[in-house]
C-alpha cells in the first residue's frame, strides 16, 4: 500500500533516525520499534550496510521503511530498489526534488531557511524536514519560518531528545519529529528499544 508523505508523518509522533552498521541488527531493531508503536523507520544511507538493512527491515510486518541521507537521484533509485517507501534528504536540490516527484514517492527534503522551503513549494512540495533543527535556531527559528510559510508542515530532526520532543510536537505545523534516541548506541537490546519506542509513541501531538 502506497502512502502520502502526510500519512507517513502521521503514523507516529516520532520517526526513528537509524544508523545501522550490521545487517543482522536490522530485523531485531525494526521488530522492537514496530512492536513499540513506531512503524515509520528512517534508515540513513550513512553505512555500507544501509541498503541491505532497508531490505531486511522491509520484511517486518507493519514497518514502513524509508531511506534517509539521500543526496542524489542515483541514491534515490537504489533506495527504492531496496524497498524504501519514503525518502528523506538533508537538503533540497532541484535534481533530487524532480526525481523524487517523478518517482511519486513520499519525499521529506531537508530545509533550514525560508528560501529552502520556498524552492520546495515551487516544486509543489508542502511537507519538509527542518534540519539540523537545534543548530538551525531550534523551535523559535521554525516558528518564525512557519508563520509566513503557513501552509508548510514539518518534521524537525537533529538534536531533538525525548525531553525536548513534546515542546516541538505541541506546534500545529509540526506533524512529527525525527529522533535517534529510541535506538541507543552500543549492543542492540530489543527490550530497551521497545520500551523507548512505547514512550515515544505515547507523546502527545
Amino acid at each position: 500500500m502506497s502512502l502520502t508523505v502526510e500519512q507517513v508523518m502521521e503514523l507516529a509522533p516520532v520517526i526513528p533516525v537509524l544508523v545501522v552498521d550490521r545487517v543482522e541488527d536490522a530485523l531485531p531493531i525494526a521488530q522492537a520499534l514496530v512492536k513499540g508503536g513506531l512503524p515509520a523507520l528512517e534508515v540513513t544511507l550513512r553505512t555500507p550496510a544501509a541498503l541491505d538493512v532497508i531490505r531486511e527491515m522491509a520484511k517486518v510486518e507493519g514497518a514502513v521503511v524509508g531511506a534517509g541521507t539521500v543526496l542524489n537521484p542515483a541514491q534515490l533509485d537504489a533506495a527504492m530498489e531496496a524497498g524504501a517507501r519514503f525518502i528523506v534528504s538533508p537538503g533540497l536540490t532541484e535534481p533530487l526534488g524532480k526525481a523524487a516527484i517523478a518517482a511519486n514517492i513520499p519525499f521529506l527534503p531537508g530545509t533550514a531557511t525560508a528560501g529552502d522551503i520556498m524552492r520546495g513549494m515551487d516544486m509543489g512540495l508542502s511537507h519538509f524536514k527542518f534540519f539540523p533543527a537545534e543548530t538551525s535556531g531550534g523551535l523559535p527559528a521554525l516558528k518564525a519560518l512557519a508563520a509566513p510559510l503557513h501552509t508548510a508542515r514539518f518534521c524537525p530532526t537533529g538534536g531533538i531528545t525525548a525531553q525536548s520532543a513534546p515542546e516541538w510536537l505541541a506546534q500545529p505545523f509540526i506533524k512529527c519529529v525525527g529522533g535517534s534516541w529510541v535506538v541507543p548506541k552500543g549492543p542492540i537490546d530489543p527490550a530497551v528499544i521497545e520500551a523507548l519506542a512505547r514512550e515515544a509513541a505515547a507523546l502527545p501531538r
